[in-house]
């Protein structure tokens, strides 16, 4: 009987941490591609409840390999955030690729930190970052509840700088999981 007992211990303890590891949460949006310079910058990363970095899904390559020391305005929330200065040339090639072509893009979270453990349950927030040209960018920011009920959330828009012309860079950010 206590074999069967701790058996079944052992069971939901594991079932428990499958459901830890089985997080996804999927970032996507519409992206148009900026002619000229000083634009087509962007990150994608989460944050925990406090404000504290947890992982960067995505950053263009431009920024995260030392353009943000050329261009102290290219995504400077998520250089800031992310450590971007102290990181790894292996850790800054696992989340950077070029700049996307115009149309859809989608980024997914497992639910790890940037060392690739499981984060606990709790509160998340999705940010996606975006140098529009210049001193004109955005930052959209979405809840995520890991271990909560599935939702889809659209991240709310704060936008920097007077120009309004590019703010179609960066479609509506829709976040599910």
């Amino acid at each position: 009987m206590k074999k069967r007992i701790l058996l079944s211990i052992l069971a939901l303890a594991g079932l428990g941490l499958y459901a830890q590891t089985a997080v996804k949460v999927e970032v996507s949006f519409t992206y148009t591609r900026l002619s000229g310079s000083g634009s087509n910058q962007f990150a994608v990363w989460i944050e925990d409840a406090q404000g504290r970095y947890v992982k960067t899904l995505y950053a263009t390559r431009f920024t995260a390999l030392g353009g943000w020391k050329k261009r102290d305005l290219s995504i400077p929330q998520w250089v800031k955030q992310s450590g971007l200065a102290a990181m790894s040339q292996s850790q800054i090639d696992a989340i950077t690729s070029p700049t996307p072509q115009t149309g859809g893009v989608r980024y997914v979270w497992d639910g790890t930190d940037s060392a690739g453990r499981a984060v606990p349950a709790g509160e998340y927030k999705v940010f996606v970052e975006a140098s529009l040209r210049n001193e004109n960018r955005v930052i959209y920011t979405a809840p995520v509840q890991v271990g909560g009920k599935p939702a889809q959330v659209t991240a709310q828009a704060h936008y920097f700088g007077l120009s309004t012309a590019e703010r179609g860079m960066i479609g509506p950010v829709t976040v599910k999981y």
